[in-house]
């Protein structure tokens, strides 16, 4: 539902501005509003433009917090969060913990150089020579690198009798070989071009004595001695941190709070010593936010309904049960009610999960895709697999009434001889006609219940014309439940009112429609109601406006058509499924061929049930014209990092 709201007017002296701020707005439930923009110009009120002084307070905490690898408390509130001794306390230890941070970062690359060295000397330690001799040889060239095996192919086929070359093989890949080639220094561009042709990528060592295996022992033996002097300035890190907690946490907390409380200044509207704001409340906190305002000195607070808001519309806050509020996700995709509108996410949470269900029923599928959503919900928080948690309960039941599990049809058989049927309710392959049918009517009730919320909407708002003579309205319910009426008696189907009645019905509503728009007029009182351009232009403009309507009826209707077709899909492609598994049955082609189908068919079930929500029912009720309600939680900032 659409939470009311009140609009709220606050006067009071500048020196009880930040008092009234943070005693009413840091919660979440005061929407301020640039209170000039609900003001004249002429009385001489301006916004505040001023620069936060304690937003680098917090910048610098956080960043000292994050050089020690320390969490920072999620506690605002007030005090000391600025100040000349605030200062001078966070530039004393950040000069402390930047001089041991140097220090850090000098021992963390020479921790580097050393993995570095490590990691490109293990390539050679079969090799037995040491590398500072045949590096300093006078007369022979030296150079480490790789060759694909290719390139060592071609070099034992081609070159192999070449007196002036020799690769020594030190370590196998799959890829290739790690190695060293020598060769006289004045062969060596010749042969560098060789190897070049050969593929051969050199590979830069860091100078050392001694044979590979030794230099690798070297330096894993400066590792471990430059990792404990790393973890010795960790602990001292630690203890300034652990020594200067709790004052550490003081200023942050202050400053946090006073940094909130300073953004909301821009709000304000002031003019010597006063100030003005004014925003927007639940009601359901009104009295809340009244009497904590009052209790400040000199504050004034006056409550208005919305409709005293002039040229200013009230946000929309939705409010909605838990196992609602998961599908505001669509409703925000698609586009906030407005104030005065009725919130459908109760309607889209219903409607959505029973057709997704509906078109991707498989017992075993519906549970796989419930326990990743349920998975994937709670490791990412993301509000669209939060949604796919009931769609995949739904899955599940629809998938009892088909008999299907993981696209085995008779797995489920002795429970329904347990509880006396004769077999599974629907075998969709042999019911593909009576599919059809069903998603025909599903389309009918969904569009009548969309009507219905029309109807109910427009009421609510006091549209009276709208109410009874619309497209979606009482007339147009009439007209459209007898057009199905008319077309189920042509095709043999069900019929839920005498043919001649639907027929009487059917031209009287089509008659109405067509002066709709007048009756409309007349039904509010308006003396205006007849067309200023004459009877024949209306009949005629009117005449394609009714024959778009009646097309939208029908195409309303047998879109939902690809609600059979895709139950008819998914049985399908799980028939190919074991189509290719073979008999008996490939357990891992049956396994991959159900990842498949879940992923694939849960998209496109997700994207057909949306695409039905927006365009067929939507279309004829809902408007999504409103803004959200933004109010200031001071602890909202630190829960989404935190997430």
């Amino acid at each position: 539902m659409v939470e009311r709201m009140k609009l709220v007017h606050v006067q009071g002296t500048l020196p009880h501005l930040d008092e009234f701020l943070g005693a009413c707005c840091l919660d979440g439930h005061f929407g301020l509003e640039p209170a000039t923009e609900y003001m004249s110009a002429s009385l001489g009120y301006k916004p505040l433009n001023e620069e936060d002084p304690y937003a680098p307070v917090v910048a610098q905490v956080q960043a000292l917090a994050k050089q020690v690898g320390q969490d920072l408390p999620d506690t605002p509130g007030p005090g000391a969060g600025g100040g000349a001794a605030t200062r001078e306390f966070l530039e004393g230890l950040s000069e402390r913990i930047a001089a041991l941070r140097a220090e850090r970062d000098s021992l963390s690359e020479q921790k580097a150089l050393c993995e570095q060295a490590i990691e490109q000397y293990s390539h050679f330690v079969s090799l037995k020579a040491n590398v500072d001799e045949i590096t300093s040889c006078k007369h022979v060239k030296v150079r480490f690198g790789f060759l694909p095996k290719a390139g060592y192919n071609k070099l034992m086929n081609s070159y192999a009798d070449d007196p002036y070359i020799l690769f020594v093989p030190c370590s196998q890949t799959n890829e290739g070989y790690w190695g060293v080639y020598l060769t006289p220094r004045s062969k060596a561009q010749e042969t560098d071009g060789i190897f070049s042709m050969l593929f051969f990528e050199p590979l830069r060592v860091p100078g050392a004595a001694g044979s590979p295996g030794e230099i690798v022992e070297h330096f894993r033996e400066n590792l471990e001695v430059v990792g404990q002097s790393i973890q010795g300035i960790d602990d001292r890190l630690r203890a300034i941190w652990d020594a200067e907690r709790e004052k550490i946490e003081q200023v942050y907390n202050a400053a946090r709070y006073a940094s909130a409380v300073f953004s909301l200044r821009r709000f304000a509207a002031v003019k010597g010593g006063h100030f003005f704001c004014v925003g927007w409340v639940p009601a359901s906190y009104i009295d809340t936010v009244v009497t904590a305002a009052r209790a400040i000195p000199g504050i004034r607070v006056t409550v208005d309904d919305p409709d005293k808001a002039g040229r200013h519309t009230p946000p929309t806050k939705l409010r909605n049960a838990w196992f609602v509020r998961p599908f505001e996700f669509f409703v925000e995709m698609y586009g906030l009610p407005d104030y005065d509108e009725t919130d459908v996410t109760a309607f889209v949470a219903v409607t959505f999960t029973v057709l997704f269900g509906i078109m991707f029923g498989d017992v075993g599928q519906g549970l796989v895709l419930t326990a990743f959503s349920l998975f994937m919900w709670k490791v990412k928080k993301n509000p669209l697999f939060h949604l796919m948690i009931p769609c995949g309960v739904a899955s599940t039941l629809a998938g009892l009434v088909y008999g299907s599990v993981f696209g085995f049809e008779e797995v489920l058989d002795p429970l329904y001889q347990a509880v006396g049927l004769a077999g599974k309710p629907v075998s969709v392959m042999d019911s593909i006609n009576g599919i059809l049918l069903f998603a025909v009517y599903i389309g009918v009730v969904l569009v009548l219940a969309a009507m219905g919320m029309n109807i109910y909407t427009r009421a609510k708002q006091g549209h009276w014309g709208d109410v009874a003579f619309g497209t979606n309205g009482v007339v147009g319910v009439i007209t459209y439940v007898a057009g199905v009426d008319l077309v189920s008696a042509f095709m043999g189907a069900w019929v839920f009112l005498p043919v001649p009645l639907a027929a009487v019905l059917l031209g009287l509503g089509l008659a109405a429609l067509l002066f709709a728009e007048a009756l409309a007029k007349l039904c509010n009182g308006d003396p205006d109601w007849k067309p200023a351009d004459g009877w024949g232009n209306y009949l005629m403009q009117n005449f394609f406006e009714l024959l778009e309507s009646v097309l939208s009826y029908l195409s309303n209707t047998i879109s939902f058509l690809r609600v059979g077709a895709f139950v008819i899909v998914h049985a399908s492609m799980m028939m190919v499924v074991f189509t290719l598994a073979g008999t008996p049955a490939n357990p891992v082609v049956v396994v991959l061929g159900n990842l498949v189908v879940i992923a694939l068919e849960a998209l496109l079930s997700a994207i057909q049930g949306i695409r039905l929500e927006f365009y067929e029912m939507f279309s004829r009720f809902y408007r999504g014209g409103g803004h959200k309600f933004e109010a200031l939680d001071i602890h909202a900032p630190a829960k989404a990092d935190k997430a």
